[in-house]
């Protein structure tokens, strides 16, 4: 369930950008609402309430979800100052390039890829599985930021429609596509030797 605490936040930017604008007065004071501007501010507020909430719960935020939520306020803090859309639809493809980058630096840097780093307590799997794992996630991130980038600047009536669905579409495919390449693997990961000491 962690992969899609990052939606709640997107799904209400969604509903907000929905909206027909219209002034809502709240406590003797007029506030727009409805459309790209007002729904960016509800995407910062819900981030933080969102991820407060968490790390409140757990006492920490994994380093994915720091990255996540300090994009947000950054890429939406800009959208909102300039008022000018184009800051957040680069969100989304600099934090997948980031998360690409973050996986593919983790096979030159400690003994283990990040995914294994993450997934490697609750299963079992030879290491050159985990590589390929690894290396899976790195291209879904490079593929996912594309897409978005793409989406953004070409065909501008849906992309929010695409940051939300289309994102949360290719996220669930993808771990479908892990989950059944995993299944031919588990096997073979319970039955490999155990990590080998050390001299």
């Amino acid at each position: 369930m962690k992969q899609f605490v990052d939606f709640i936040p997107l799904i209400l930017f969604f509903i907000v950008y929905k909206l027909d604008p219209r002034a809502v007065e709240l406590a003797d004071h007029s506030f727009m609402v409805g459309g790209i501007f007002s729904a960016t501010a509800m995407l910062i507020i819900s981030s933080v309430v969102v991820y407060g909430a968490l790390f409140l719960y757990q006492r920490r935020l994994e380093k994915g979800q720091w990255l996540t939520l300090v994009a947000c306020l950054a890429f939406g803090t800009l959208t909102l100052v300039f008022h000018n859309e184009t800051f957040l639809k680069w969100k989304a493809p600099v934090v997948s390039w980031l998360f690409a980058l973050a996986f593919t630096a983790s096979h030159f840097i400690g003994d283990k890829p990040l995914i294994e780093r993450i997934m490697g307590h609750a299963i079992q799997l030879p290491q050159p599985i985990w590589t390929r794992l690894n290396v899976a996630w790195v291209l879904f991130f490079l593929v996912s930021g594309a897409a978005n980038l793409f989406v953004a600047f070409t065909f501008q009536s849906i992309w929010v429609d695409f940051k939300v669905f289309g994102s949360l579409a290719m996220t669930l495919l993808f771990l479908l596509g892990q989950g059944i390449f995993l299944a031919r693997h588990i096997h073979d990961g319970e039955t490999a030797p155990s990590a080998k000491s050390k001299d």
